[in-house]
């Protein structure tokens, strides 16, 4: 079968399709965008997190020895869960991931706006549509809840990054002063 044969259902098949064949020839077009967050007794704020994750294909979370139902909480919301090993520099954790494709870099504290998520989706979805390269990366503004109220951090925050990205400060990408702001704002709560 050639590309050209198949039809719009054969590429954009309906909810209840179940042929891995082809959502997998969809997934030829379109980036791939797995969310990783590192989690230590997360259970009371990460559900929060993981219910605007809608725009990602895949959900890993590095949990580092959690006491409370921070993994149990994570696995009903079907994310990977994999323990946190000493030293391992953050892309190690998706060795296991066939293609992660764009990772984007959350803590358990924060959730995506809905006009952060569409700005993903429309991404995703130009990404298909032409052939111009890609950014390097991307970055997103974020607003803190203090006791006062929600503040917003002046400097986009690199977040969203290719698989191949080498350039780490801890658990999160570098700042990359080219990187693209996508749209929407990630909003990090100080209370559970």
């Amino acid at each position: 079968m050639r590309l050209y044969d198949l039809d719009f259902f054969d590429l954009f098949p309906g909810p209840d399709c179940d042929d891995s064949r082809t959502l997998s020839l969809v997934s030829l077009f379109m980036p791939l965008i797995t969310a990783l967050l590192h989690t230590e007794n997360d259970a009371l704020r990460l559900g929060r997190a993981l219910e605007t994750l809608y725009a990602c294909d895949d959900v890993l979370i590095v949990d580092h020895g959690s006491r409370d139902g921070t993994v149990r909480l994570a696995r009903e919301y079907g994310a990977r869960v994999v323990s946190a090993t000493s030293g391992a520099p953050p892309l190690e954790y998706l060795r296991s991931s066939a293609n992660p494709g764009w990772i984007l870099c959350l803590d358990p504290r924060e959730s995506l706006t809905e006009k952060l998520a569409a700005s993903l989706f429309e991404w995703k979805s130009e990404s298909f549509h032409t052939e111009a390269p890609a950014a390097p990366a991307f970055s997103v503004f974020l607003r803190e809840e203090t006791a006062e109220g929600w503040v917003e951090v002046p400097a986009a925050q690199t977040r969203l990054v290719p698989q191949n990205w080498n350039s780490w400060k801890g658990t999160f990408p570098a700042h990359e002063p080219s990187a693209l702001a996508l749209e929407g704002e990630l909003l990090r709560f100080a209370f559970p």
